[in-house]
């Protein structure tokens, strides 16, 4: 990945967070996408569309078939949404959510003794374990508050999944020698740390590897929550009435 490759990436992460949907699509057309970032891409396009930007359509449809292709966790849900909203595929009969899928996945893949949370039902807000304590203490909601109509609670699953990321990204990277660095750094407790230690090394994998790891624990929160009966909107989006 050269440092325009990393500005653009970086570039595309910023106009999907910030729901410029025309730049968006006047980015994605300009360049070949970054196999890595579907689930990002994805999510915006899927606002693009809801806003009727011009040049959404025709991308959102080839954003379903690289979804389909690709095939990581959450991959043929965001593509069912996204045909949904094309009107090339049925409606999912899931409830909408305004959740950030980046703070569900912190909850999900935390640490399994300290983990876990809920999501506010009403607003879609993510609380981990540690806001709740808080909560709890100043008085903000109640200790036996745990009323499903309001709230679906968050076990953490652990790091297994990340573990596998980093197993993944290992097997796909072209220099073997690198790799095999990278795989015996993994080796044993402290593995994450050691395997960002020794991803220092080479600055532009580490960009490659936030979005890579970024992308898989996305797909993996919007699989989790639409096996719960909900689907993530945006908090300021929303498809049209």
């Amino acid at each position: 990945m050269t440092v325009d490759d990393r500005e653009a990436l970086t570039q595309l992460r910023s106009m999907a967070m910030r729901c410029d949907h025309a730049e968006l699509v006047t980015e994605l057309r300009r360049q070949p996408w970054p196999d890595d970032s579907l689930q990002l891409i994805g999510d915006g396009l899927l606002a693009a569309v809801w806003d009727s930007a011009e040049g959404a359509v025709d991308l959102a449809h080839a954003c379903v078939t690289a979804l389909r292709e690709r095939d990581w966790d959450g991959d043929q849900e965001l593509a069912d949404a996204l045909a949904a909203a094309l009107g090339s595929g049925p409606t999912p009969m899931l409830r909408p959510l305004p959740v950030d899928l980046e703070e569900l996945a912190m909850v999900l893949e935390g640490d399994p003794v300290h983990g876990g949370g809920r999501i506010d039902l009403r607003t879609g807000e993510v609380w981990p374990q540690s806001a709740i304590e808080y909560a709890e203490e100043v008085g903000e909601i109640e200790e036996d508050d745990d009323d499903p109509e309001r709230w679906l609670w968050v076990h953490c699953e652990g790091s297994h999944q990340g573990y596998r990321d980093m197993e993944r990204f290992i097997e796909d990277l072209d220099d073997q020698e690198f790799g095999d660095r990278l795989a015996h750094a993994i080796s044993g407790r402290g593995a994450f740390r050691r395997f960002k230690d020794r991803l220092s090394e080479r600055p532009a994998l580490i960009t490659r590897w936030h979005a890579f790891s970024s992308d898989r624990q996305r797909g993996r929160a919007r699989s989790w929550l639409e096996a719960s009966g909900h689907t993530p909107i945006r908090r300021r989006e929303g498809p049209p009435r």
